[in-house]
């Protein structure tokens, strides 16, 4: 039978003759290469600078979106305003040098870190949530420091005389200093709290300042004016008593409210997670209660009865051992709870939400927990790297699909119709405009208006990528009838006719391999226009929704002129991610187009 095979490469036994006689008697193999148009396509394509550059761009983001994910899970419900838009960087534990081997206090805040030296002086790093935060008073007006805490966007300070001193945000009186404390009081303990602030003096006094929505303190008969130490989270302050009791200090009952009587007269320390809490009794034992499911529940054996001090982070306690080593347990995501060796023994532990430190007996300091995002964060608080790669791996994989369902669809009517020709071809080619002239965004959003909240989210995916496929077919397929017109007349189909093989073999099995290229070429292109589509649905809001991350919905989040002012970040990386994908894409498609068709490169 004979046939036409573009990539076959085969000739008759006189061609072939015929041609060793022009190329002057070359050996088999490379006169075969050389006569093979799949070859010839190849090396143009390696030859095209631009296509080239623009396949190895693509393919880098595809396997970065496919494997890295792997190393850097995610938790799409995962939400924290803590470190909610974070700036890009890792420097929230670059301790500054004049305070390394000279520290004599630190505090971890959300994103920043406070500390003194030896001589007072003040010293701020990390990440800002506030320009505020870098109004540090002067040391003329504040004198010698003495104590220093860091909160979620504010710090609070004591000097040598007892003064308070605050800055950062000043939201919901956080400014407001209580007047017993302005002229100065003998503070034994301060701690700059989640939109409120606390002072402890000496004399067992509790005072606190701030948000009395979100922290509303009460004290029972009996504890005010008997207060040794207090911790304090979100939304609790616990305090113990100088008799070793441990009381918190609210009206609502929780999980925190629910002390261990065994505990109780025999504390000598006490520390507070966002969702459980922590007291040390003179026996050296850990006790914790309260909600445990992040692990801050599982005390390693080995400590208990050789812990001397303990504090507690967002999600994890850190403690201080009687051989001056550090044990911390509790959420790991951001590495801390892996407290690293010191060279001498630890005097000193500062946990905030994330990070750690630690200051030895020589007054080194050592770091270790969150250093900082790669692309800093959302509004939410999320890796926006993380996201990134999950969401390039979404956006991909729906227009991936939607690809496949439409070059189907397209292959298959194209096919039959410039083969069949008359009235079956009339009635496809105007089956092929009414689709083509249907409004693809306004019919997805009439679509979505009407599902609104019927269907789930994975059933939403699934309902996009249908629809992405089954509307963008029309135009491979009026590409694929107007190249099977042309094939049809050629002799290899004649001699499959008389042989009596049947009309989709000729079809899908001679004509297709022939315009095999330019429906890859038309697939390519297709791709990039397909993760568009998807990226302006999702960006209106109408496309893939949160928590599932795609590269639309993350500029969706960005489309406010504070956002686009303020934190660039949000909006640059998946912009670039998307136009690089997009524009590797077609420099493919582009490249491709040529290396089949050389002419195209005159025109």
């Amino acid at each position: 039978m004979a046939k036409k095979k573009l990539f076959a490469g085969r000739k008759s036994t006189a061609a072939a003759a015929a041609q060793r006689m022009v190329m002057g008697g070359l050996p088999q193999e490379e006169e075969e290469l050389m006569q093979s148009p799949l070859r010839m396509v190849v090396t143009s394509f390696v030859q095209d600078k631009v296509a080239m550059i623009g396949m190895i761009l693509f393919v880098a983001i595809f396997l970065c979106c496919v494997i890295l994910p792997f190393f850097f899970p995610i938790d799409l419900y995962y939400q924290d305003v803590t470190q909610s838009n974070v700036a890009p960087g890792f420097g929230m534990l670059k301790v500054p040098d004049g305070l390394q081997d000279n520290a004599a206090m630190l505090s971890a805040g959300s994103t920043f870190s406070v500390g003194i030296d030896k001589d007072g002086n003040v010293y701020e790093w990390g990440t800002f949530p506030t320009d505020k935060l870098r109004r540090i008073p002067s040391s003329s007006e504040m004198g010698k420091v003495t104590q220093i805490s860091a909160g979620l966007d504010h710090v609070v300070a004591v000097n040598e005389d007892g003064q308070v001193f605050t800055w950062g945000n000043d939201r919901m009186g956080l400014a407001s200093i209580p007047l017993e404390l302005r002229s100065g009081a003998d503070i034994k303990q301060i701690s700059a709290g989640y939109q409120f602030s606390l002072a402890l003096t000496e004399d067992g006094t509790l005072y606190n300042w701030g948000s009395d929505y979100l922290m509303n303190v009460s004290f029972p008969e009996g504890v005010q004016g008997n207060i040794a130490k207090f911790d304090d989270n979100t939304s609790v302050v616990m305090a113990l008593t100088e008799d070793g009791r441990v009381v918190p200090l609210t009206s609502k009952t929780s999980s925190f409210t629910a002390v261990p009587e065994e505990i109780q007269g025999n504390a000598i320390d006490v520390a507070l997670s966002d969702e459980s809490a922590a007291a040390l009794t003179s026996d050296g034992v850990v006790h914790v209660w309260g909600n445990t499911q992040k692990g801050t529940g599982q005390i390693p054996e080995e400590i208990q009865g050789h812990v001397t001090a303990i504090t507690g982070g967002r999600y994890h306690f850190t403690a201080i051992l009687d051989d001056g080593t550090v044990a911390s347990w509790g959420d790991d995501t951001f590495g801390q709870t892996s407290a690293p060796s010191f060279d001498s023994a630890v005097t000193n532990a500062s946990v905030g939400y994330y990070s750690s430190y630690a200051i030895t007996e020589d007054g080194h300091v050592e770091g270790w927990g969150l250093k900082g995002y790669l692309m800093g964060t959302d509004a939410f608080g999320r890796d926006l790297f993380r996201r990134l790669l999950v969401g390039g791996r979404m956006t991909m994989t729906v227009g991936a699909i939607a690809v496949i369902i439409s070059t189907i669809i397209g292959v298959t009517v194209g096919g039959i119709s410039g083969y069949k020709g008359g009235k079956i071809d009339n009635l496809l080619m105007r089956l092929t405009e009414i689709v083509a002239s249907v409004p693809f965004l306004p019919f997805c959003i009439i679509l979505s208006g009407i599902l609104g909240n019927r269907i789930t989210e994975m059933q939403r995916i699934i309902l996009i990528m249908f629809i992405l496929g089954l509307l963008s077919w029309p135009g491979i397929a009026r590409l694929v009838r107007g190249s099977v017109l042309a094939e049809r007349e050629q002799e290899f189909v004649t001699a499959a006719k008389s042989l009596g093989v049947k009309e989709f073999g000729i079809i899908f099995r001679h004509i297709l391999p022939n315009i095999i290229t330019v429906i890859i070429v038309n697939a390519t292109l297709d791709f990039a226009t397909c993760m568009l589509t998807e990226s302006s649905l999702s960006f209106i809001g109408f496309g893939v929704n949160e928590p599932n991350a795609t590269w639309g919905n993350m500029l969706n989040g960005a489309q406010n002129g504070q956002v686009i002012e303020n934190y660039w970040w949000r909006w640059v990386f998946p912009a670039i991610a998307l136009g690089a994908c997009t524009i590797s894409i077609n420099c493919v498609g582009d490249g491709l187009r040529d290396a089949i068709d050389q002419k195209s490169k005159e025109r």
